[in-house]
């Protein structure tokens, strides 16, 4: 490549201009400026600095101007109001003096010698036109980790690119990107105030390439930019915004690509990557488990023709052979054929699991327009799938894909036929198919090797693991340990409290089948583990973590919990013992209450063996043709939840006047966690301000209402507030009134507190078909309802309608709130009558035996499944596709 530049930029005041938009970063502001002051190799004085305050609420300014005085560079710190950050950095490049000017995020921080390494490079290569340095994620605590989603394109260390030829290589923004300012000034580019949010930087660097002669691009990988790391926002904000759906799409990737293909006759592949790249996150956005803003419907529909006609633009080979960050297989093949009107049949079928006690296998396989016919031969003989579904792969209020799942009987060779033609069989959905290959950046480099030094101190220690772990698992197997353990039933809920379905069950099991080796597991220190293991089966009552806890997960053969996060369903200290690190316990996941919305996204990667549901909606939504999940009726069982038993004999022991609490139990929101420091720790943290939340505001306006004080005092009744889990931890800084009292779901007392309420007042909870279920009255406070129904919280709108579904009236107001209560207490305690129809309707297992359902639904998980019997000609599924 030529290295040579044929146009010398003029002699600039500076060799580079640093322009950072500032907007109330006054807790990380310091830091960067700090990482300024930093820079060795460079003369300061030759480093120009333009911050550029936009209209910032905390001390930002102040500091930024302290910093100006001292500073050696060349600073100059200038305000505007709330502009946004796009008309900020147009402010700060008017301003710019260097050759070079990079937009850093002034949140981020600048390795010592960053500086340094950029102007190195780009004085020994001066024919680039532009420096894209690597880019590392911060954590709070300041530690770094290589695992940015572009990393892979620095591993060959620093270099100089043609675009036109690296298809997988291409500028996603400017705060790690230096530009040559003459080129901006010649080629007029600008930040188009109407691309943001959020593709308002990559926008401007494509146009700034196209603008010149060859889109030549520096890679100095050995220039760390230190970007803070955001994982702790589940979501990007910039999705919850219409314009990224409405404006972005059109002005900024339409406008590219017919910019590019203007100028070059073609859209080239660098600028293709780009935009699958961009749209990558909007399918990411749309799939996500939690905090995935969903558009409204007419958003969505714009949005959808608008997608509909880029991918139009787009070549196949390029989408298919993504790879510069991830793009999953089933985000891949909505962008590659869910966007086409030609009918499209996966051409593999994916063994997704495999169930050896029932002699089974769950084979999936998908399609766009008008299903195909599958046939499914084992042994040379075509057979009938045992359980099937179709699943929809729904995004933007589409279904994009289809997806048919079915159980077939396993056998030596199992294989699928899609109309009359084998199909390859796969372990999972293909990935990337690049039609390229950059062989540096394939071939990765060794590992350096460990000093000398290290090897003798870590050797010691990996041996006292090994070893630890061989003694552990002999243990395991050994005779005493497995006349104690062997064929565990091991029941838990949360790691550190109890008092949910799983101990419920487990109570059960030691009273009426003790046949069965049936323990309980709980956090050691816990109320809840003192409180058990004092009880009559005190003595089956292990610490969770404990050494006993493992010995007894070795030889467990069924893990059965309320809760289905990773720690609970996969502990890892558990895990690492296994040979080859795959459990071999079957799991039934009992749940923590009704599913009412589309929890799909977090469930549906979880490895569930036995779902239990209560209500014949909960069970179609998971089951049904359409349906989000992957489940299917072989999965999921129709029981009504174990404690439901143990709530209904309470209740019916209570007369009209022992129910005498008003109950307010408002559930969680994820916006109110904190950044979370540890992904192995399920406890979530609360937000430090979360007193200033609306959701606090909206809560305690209501505990503090002299209305519903003075409704209670009337008919005497108790207020009693019991917030999330999560929360509880904050009940003694709430500053509630004295006359209501704080509850916690602590001490086996939650169930008798659903049947003592005279009206329960929650908001999205679950908890409120605790209530319905002993027929008490329900009120839905919700002052954030367009907040939460756009998908603010964990999953989306299910097929849970609370005006037409729900057990009580709905709320958005303090005031409304205390009327709904009035009426219900002047009632007579009691739900409304077309609320009692509903929870009839809705409730059709309230015989006190939930648990003996349960019990014998888990048992039948070791019973091979009952053949239907093989035909002798192929199976053909129906054709038409229904619609959503």
């Amino acid at each position: 490549m030529d290295t040579s530049r044929t146009d010398p930029a003029p002699t600039a005041a500076h060799d580079v201009s640093i322009v950072a938009a500032v907007h109330d970063v006054a807790e990380h502001l310091p830091q960067f400026l700090a990482s300024l002051d930093a820079q060795t190799g460079v003369e300061h004085s030759r480093v120009q600095v333009v911050l550029v305050d936009d209209g910032s609420t905390d001390a930002s300014l102040s500091v930024a101007r302290t910093w100006e005085q001292r500073t050696a560079f060349d600073a100059t710190v200038l305000t505007r109001l709330e502009g946004g950050r796009t008309a900020a950095r147009t402010l700060g490049l008017a301003q710019a003096t260097g050759t070079w000017v990079t937009f850093p995020d002034p949140a981020d921080v600048l390795a010592a010698d960053y500086l340094d390494r950029v102007l190195s490079f780009v004085r020994a290569h001066p024919a680039v036109e532009l420096v894209m340095t690597n880019a590392v994620l911060r954590d709070a605590d300041g530690t770094t980790r290589d695992s940015h989603p572009l990393r892979g394109r620095f591993t060959a260390g620093d270099r100089v690119l043609d675009l036109g030829g690296s298809p997988d290589v291409f500028c996603a923004g400017v705060r790690s990107t230096f530009f040559r300012r003459d080129r901006i000034e010649r080629g007029g580019v600008r930040f188009d105030p109407a691309v943001r949010p959020g593709f308002g930087s990559a926008h401007f660097a494509a146009v700034y390439l196209m603008s010149c002669p060859e889109p030549v691009a520096g890679l100095v990988a050995s220039a760390r930019y230190e970007e803070r790391d955001l994982r702790g926002r589940s979501v990007p904000a910039v999705y919850a915004d219409p314009d990224q759906y409405l404006v972005v799409p059109r002005v900024g990737y339409l406008d590219l690509l017919e910019l590019s293909r203007e100028r070059y006759g073609e859209v080239p592949e660098w600028i293709q990557a780009l935009v699958v790249h961009e749209l990558s996150g909007f399918l990411a956005a749309a799939s996500a488990a939690s905090g995935a803003p969903a558009p409204a419907e007419p958003v969505a529909r714009e949005f959808l023709e608008t997608l509909r006609d880029i991918r139009s633009r787009l070549d196949d080979h390029v989408i298919a052979g993504y790879q510069a960050s991830a793009l999953d297989g089933t985000a891949r093949q909505v962008l590659r054929w869910g966007l086409l009107d030609t009918p499209w049949r996966s051409g593999c079928a994916v063994v997704e699991k495999v169930d050896d006690a029932q002699r089974l296998v769950r084979i999936a396989t998908r399609f766009t327009g008008p299903e195909p016919v599958y046939e499914y031969v084992v042994d040379g003989v075509a057979v009938h799938p045992t359980h099937t579904k179709l699943r929809s792969l729904r995004y933007f209020g589409a279904d994009l894909v289809h997806e048919r799942i079915v159980w077939v009987p396993s056998g030596a060779a199992v294989r699928v036929r899609c109309e009359g033609s084998l199909v390859e069989m796969r372990e999972s959905w293909p990935g990337a198919a690049p039609t390229f290959v950059d062989p540096i950046t394939r071939v990765r480099a060794p590992k350096a090797r460990e000093t000398l030094l290290g090897v003798a101190t870590k050797q010691p220690r990996r041996a006292a693991v090994a070893a630890r772990r061989r003694a552990l698992r002999k243990l395991a197997a050994s005779p005493a340990v497995r006349r104690r353990y062997g064929k565990a039933w091991v029941l838990m809920d949360r790691i550190q409290n109890a008092d949910d379905n799983a101990e419920h069950l487990f109570t059960y099991l030691r009273d009426n089948r003790p046949e069965i080796n049936a323990w309980f597991t709980v956090e050691a220190g816990s109320p809840d583990y003192k409180r058990l293991r004092s009880g009559p089966h005190g003595n089956r009552v292990v610490a969770h973590g404990s050494t006993q806890w493992l010995l007894l997960m070795l030889n467990c053969k069924h893990l059965v919990s309320s809760h289905i996060d990773v720690p609970v369903h996969r502990p890892p200290a558990v895990v690492e013992l296994l040979r080859p690190g795959r459990p071999k316990w079957r799991f039934t996941f009992l749940q923590h209450g009704v599913i009412k919305d589309d929890i799909s996204a977090w469930l549906n990667p979880k490895l569930v063996d036995l779902f239990v549901t209560s209500t014949p909606g909960e069970y179609a939504s998971i089951v049904g043709d359409g349906s989000p999940y992957v489940y299917t009726d072989k999965e999921t069982v129709l029981t009504g939840l174990p404690r439901f038993d143990r709530l209904q004999r309470t209740s019916e022991a209570l007369s009209t006047r022992d129910r005498d609490l008003v109950l307010l139990a408002p559930t969680w929101r994820e916006w109110l966690q904190a950044p979370r420091t540890s992904f192995a720790d399920p406890r979530r943290q609360v937000r430090a301000d979360f007193l200033e939340t609306d959701y606090a505001k909206a809560w305690l306006g209501l505990l503090r209402s002299p209305e519903l004080a003075a409704l209670a005092t009337e008919h005497g009744l108790r207020i009693g507030f019991l917030p999330h889990p999560n929360l509880q931890p904050l009940l003694p800084t709430l500053d509630l009134p004295a006359h209501v009292e704080a509850l916690t779901f602590e001490g086996a007392g939650a169930q008798r507190l659903f049947a003592s309420a005279a009206t329960l007042v929650t908001d999205y909870s679950s908890m409120a078909f605790n209530a319905a279920y002993v027929d008490r009255p329900v009120v839905y406070f919700q002052f954030d309802r367009e907040l939460v129904a756009a998908g603010g919280h964990l999953g989306r709108a299910g097929y849970f309608d609370y005006a037409r579904d729900g057990f009580g009236p709905v709320t958005r107001t303090v005031e409304e709130t205390v009327a709904a209560v009035r009426a219900d207490v002047q009632r007579g305690r009691t739900p409304a009558p077309e609320y009692l129809a509903r929870i009839a309707s809705t409730f059709v297992l309230r015989d006190g035996r939930c648990c003996e359902r349960v019990t014998a639904a888990i048992e039948a998980l070791d019973k091979r499944a009952k053949q239907a019997p093989r035909p002798d000609v192929a199976v053909t599924l129906p054709q038409d596709v229904p619609t959503a």
